[in-house]
This record gives C-alpha cells, structure tokens and sequence, in this order.
C-alpha cells in the first residue's frame, strides 16, 4: 500500500515556488520513506530505532504539505501506521460491508444459503471515533431493505447479555436430573422482535464499543464472535453480524482480541477521509459555513490531540451536530459564538478559529448582496471587491453562491420525489375508480366509520322512488356515484399509510424520505376533505378534480425548476465576471460535480457554460496527464 500519489523524481522541484510541484516532491520521498518502513517492519530483525526516526521524518514531510489532515496528531498518527499497514476511508468500508452482506445473504437453487451461517465471518470495522462507524450501519440496512438492530454493549452486563439462570428437570437415562439453563438474551430476543414487527427475516446484528467490555464480559463476547450466540441462543440465520470499536490509542478501556479471536472476523480498518465526508455532508445538507470551513482548513476535519490538560480533539460527529445547531440558531434569529461552538468542535484552536470565520461568513453574505447577484442583479463595485479579495474570503463567497443554488435545487427535487409518490398513488386510483370491481377493501377500515349511508342495490333506489319526495332517489343515485371515488380515495389513502408505518418501523426510511411521505400523505388528504363534501356526481368528475390538482402542483414545480435554473445561471453570470476561468470557477464546477443535488438536477436542466467548463477542465487535466508522463520519460 502506499500513503500518496506516485511521482518520479525531479530534482528542480524542490527549488519550485509552485505548491503543486512540492507536494509532488514530497509525495516521492514520503513513498520511498514509506517502502523503506514497510520493509524494515517485516524484515528479520526490526531496527525500531532507524522505523521511529523514519516514520518521524515522514511525518515532517506531510506537515509541509498542510493539505494532508492526518499530519495533525503526530504521536496518534504514528501509532497508527505501525498498528496497521492497510486502512480505507468509511465510504469504502461502507460498500464493503455491502458487499459482503450481498455475498452472505446469496442463495442457491434450494433456498440455502451459499457460504454457511458458520462460515460467514463477523465483521469488525475499527476506526477512530466520531468518523461514522455507527451510522453507515443505519444507511447500509436501508439501502440493502433489510433490518438493523443496535447494541452498545458497553451498556450491558453480563446477565442482560447471556441471559439469567433458571433450573429446569431433564432426564437421562430414565434418571430425572435438575440443570442450570439460561433465559433468552435481550439482544438475541430484540432481533425476533425485530423480525415480527417488521416482517424483514434478514438483517444486521450491530454491536458497538465491542472491544470495551467489561472483564466480566469479554469471554461472552469472544464467544459471540467465534460462534455466533449469546449464552446458549444462536444468532437467527440471515442475521449479519458487524461489530466496530476504537483503537487502543484513542481508548483506554480497550481490550485486545487474541490470534484465535481475530482469525475468526473479516477486519476492515477505516480512517477520517474529508473528501468523501463532504459528498455526504453536501447530501445531508450540511450548512455552507462548515463545508466553505473545511475546504479551505482541511486539517480541522479530524484532529486528536493529548496534551496536559486531557484530550483535545475535533471529529466529523461534531461537525455536523454543529451545523444542525447552527441551522437552529438562524432560523431563531441567534448567533453563534466561540463558546457555543467549543461545546460540539472541543479543540479551543479550532472552535475559536470557526468562531471567527463564522463571522466573516456572515459579513460576506451581507456585503456581497448575494439576493441581487442570484436575481441577476450585479454591481461593478462588488465584482472589483470579489476579485481583488484574499482567496479565503473569494472562496467564501462562490461557497455562498453554490450554497444557494444547493438550496435551490434540493427544494426543486424534494417536491418532484413527492409528486413522484402521488402519480404513482393517483395511477392506482385511477384503476380503482374506473375498474367495474369494488375499489372496497380490507385496508379499508376507515370507510366502515363513514356516517354516509349509501344505496348500492336497485331494491333500495325503488323504495326511493315510491317515497313522498321524488328528489330522494336522484339523490341517492348521485351520492352512490360520487362515493365510489371518496371510497377509493379512502381505500388508497389507508393503504399508503399502511405502507408508510411499516417502512418506517423497519427503520428502511431515510430523514429526507419521512418526510417526502408525510408531504404526499397531507395532499392526498386534502383530496378527500374536498371529495368528502363536494356536490361532484360522477365519479369521472371526481378523478378529474384530482387531476386538475396534480397538474397545479406540476406547474409550480415547472416554475420551481425555471427559478432554480436561473439562480445557476446568474451565479455564472457573477463567477464570470468576477473571476473568468480561475480557481474560484474551478471550485464551483469541482463541487457541482460532486454535490448529489447538484448533479440530478444538471441532469435534467441544460446549462452550456456547466458543460462548456467541465469540458475545459477536462482538456486541462488530460493535458497536465500528459506532461507529467513525458516528464517520466525525460
């Protein structure tokens, strides 16, 4: 394994001003020290002095290039190289874990699955803390559909674990004998919980802070790991286990598993890695001040430090529970200070240091009228202050507008998937009304309630008509045609619920599409306030109310998509101006083409200078692709 890029040596390098060109530099001889520790550590006899001298020197060589965030922790670091020759960042560990999940949960032709349960090996993810061990799990268990259960076992003792003891009567050998067994365990018992509220047969066993246990514990868990089961109770087969725990250098309880333990799990070791942190930060919409932050300070993205007066550190946990409560803050008309901030990033260097970007953050947004430049309205004296600015707070600011068009395009995509969820309901609907069957069924328990009483034989509608008033059997043969489509409206709405409770209780739906659910339940109820009491007499003209509705809601997303086309438009409008085709565009094309909502939404919308550009900066790189290996030949 090597730590950086690969680059043949050029002597004139080093006396370059260029920065590009030093780490280029410090990339050789960072991988040349590097090979030569690997082949010290596995040599016969290990010269640890010469590897602490090596490994030293190495780590001077990245504190020179202050792109690199692992050069923060010097002792943790080093620790950390010697521990392990092989890590990967938690995106790859992410699709790994998938992956063995696809690879263990693999049937053949007889339902049996193709590597046996005793075959199918724990997995162990060991990072340090804070960098999302715990919360891949929740999103790989949702994009797989099938179940999760959590435990921290820290927070359990030896009998909630295995289970109590109770005396049962056996008989062997006609001889009646009185023996200790065990109760099922909680953790056992919460998976057929699990299975019977969710009705998900598979799914993943997580088991936290494994190696953290209590001493009175540590033999159960090295049982749990070899044989998967707690006490005297198996694992259920199509379960997964996946455990996941610090190194001994960030945690002192720790507990070492031995060769006999470890030969039994598949151990996968991940790493802090910003750039794939920011794909899922501008996912989750992380707020543009830490994301512009980071970009500029990638060495704050994790940092660990012991020093006298305890621990110091600042991990990506706390980065995004600051940006919710900063989020929070704004929108109850607070600020933010350094001592607010100190409470979630427990670093004071760092915490003081986004305190104070933080600051110019909110200067920029209001000296630079980001709400005119988005409306197309740019000022000259603004495009000179952009351009003579220092790269920070230039930077800041196409951050800014990219936060805008972020926002823009998130609102644009969250109404389609909800207009998505009510044509896919409103087809069914369809069907249901015209079909000649009752739309009637069993979800729908709610029509049983309906104080409506509706005359559905032609017996009925006599008698009607034989009354003193002969308005009643007209009325009755409205209200029996227009209840048709308020009972598939009913039947369809309980039935969306239904489905909504059970992805939900099985843990399958994410925040955003909760919420996207609850949307499309709320219009689908105002479809059914409005039938409930409306005079429509044909079920025909129910449904085409209904879809009157649906094409208003169309529309404005039409004119959601123009607006969000046009802040990107205007965004160019300003980047170009202010800064033709430097840095600053490189960094706003790099982060569109990065951003999930930015990308889904270039999908659809046509922008030329977006393509025009990436088109550019991939000439570039394909031309410095090419320079570099002619250098290699020279």
């Amino acid at each position: 394994m090597r730590l950086v890029g690969s680059y043949s040596p050029a002597r004139r390098w080093m006396s370059s001003g260029h920065p590009a060109l030093r780490i280029k530099t410090i990339d050789f001889f960072a991988n040349s020290l590097y090979d030569r520790f690997v082949r010290i550590r596995h040599a016969k006899y290990i010269r640890w002095l010469e590897t602490w001298l090596l490994l030293l020197l190495l780590h001077l060589l990245f504190l020179r290039c202050q792109q690199i965030p692992m050069a923060a922790n010097t002792i943790g670091w080093i620790l950390y190289i010697i521990r392990t020759g092989i890590v990967m960042n938690i995106k790859r560990a992410k699709n790994e874990i998938k992956d063995t999940i696809e690879a263990y949960l693999l049937k053949d032709e007889f339902g049996e699955y193709v590597i046996p349960q005793i075959r199918q090996r724990p997995v162990l993810l060991l990072g340090a803390p804070g960098i999302g061990k715990t919360q891949i799990m929740e999103q790989i268990a949702r994009e797989c559909q099938i179940g999760l259960v959590s435990y921290t076992i820290t927070h359990h003792t030896r009998q909630s674990a295995i289970g109590l003891p109770f005396l049962s009567k056996m008989v062997f050998d006609d001889q009646e004998y009185t023996v200790t067994e065990y109760t099922m365990s909680e953790i056992v018992a919460s998976i057929y919980k699990k299975m019977e509220a969710t009705g998900l047969r598979e799914g993943i066993l997580f088991i936290d802070e494994i190696n953290c246990v209590s001493e009175t514990l540590a033999p159960a868990m090295l049982q749990f790991l070899q044989c998967k089961t707690f006490g005297s109770h198996e694992i259920p087969q199509g379960w997964i286990i996946v455990a996941a725990g610090n190194p001994p250098e960030y945690n002192k309880s720790v507990r070492e598993f031995d060769v006999v333990t470890m030969d039994r799990v598949k151990k996968i070791e991940v790493e802090p890695d910003y750039a794939v942190w920011k794909e899922y930060a501008q996912k989750e919409q992380i707020h543009s001040a830490v994301i512009s932050y980071l970009d500029t300070r990638p060495g704050s993205f994790y940092k660990m430090e012991t020093t006298v007066d305890g621990r110091k550190f600042a991990t990506p946990r706390g980065w995004e529970d600051l940006s919710t409560m900063l989020r929070v803050y704004e929108s109850l008309g607070k600020e933010m200070d350094r001592e607010v901030v100190v409470q979630y990033i427990q670093h004071e260097t760092i915490a003081k240091d986004f305190a104070n970007y933080l600051e110019l953050y909110r200067k920029y947004q209001m000296d630079y009228q980001l709400d005119r430049v988005l409306n197309g309205q740019i000022d000259e004296v603004l495009l000179k202050k952009a351009a003579h600015a220092p790269f920070d707070e230039r930077l800041a600011v196409v951050n800014l507008l990219l936060s805008r068009c972020r926002e823009a395009f998130a609102a644009y995509l969250g109404q389609e998937d909800v207009n998505t969820l009510l044509y896919e309901q409103l087809k069914i609907l369809k069907n249901a009304i015209f079909a000649d069957s009752d739309c009637v069924g069993g979800t729908s328990a709610a029509i049983a309630k309906e104080p409506v009483t509706v005359a559905t034989d032609s017996a009925s509608i006599a008698a009607a008509s034989a009354s003193e008033n002969t308005g009643i059997a007209e009325k009755t043969i409205t209200r029996t045609r227009a209840y048709r489509a308020h009972a598939c409206l009913t039947d369809r709405i309980a039935q969306f619920y239904e489905d909504y409770e059970q992805k939900k209780t099985a843990g399958l739906l994410s925040r955003a599409e909760d919420r996207r659910y609850r949307q499309a339940a709320e219009v689908l109820e105002s479809y059914y306030q409005h039938l409930k009491t409306s005079e429509l007499s044909k079920p025909e003209e129910a449904f085409d109310w209904i879809k009157s509705q649906f094409d208003q809601a169309q529309d404005a997303l039409d004119i959601s998509f123009e607006e969000a086309g046009s802040l990107l438009e205007h965004a160019f409008d300003f980047i170009e101006a202010a800064f033709g085709s430097g840095q600053e565009t490189v960094v706003f094309i790099t982060n569109l083409n990065t951003d999930s909502y930015c990308v889904r939404f270039l999908r659809q919308y046509d922008c030329e200078r977006y393509y025009r550009y990436n088109k550019e900066l991939l000439f570039d790189e394909r031309s410095r692709t090419i320079e570099a290996r002619l250098e290699e030949l020279i």
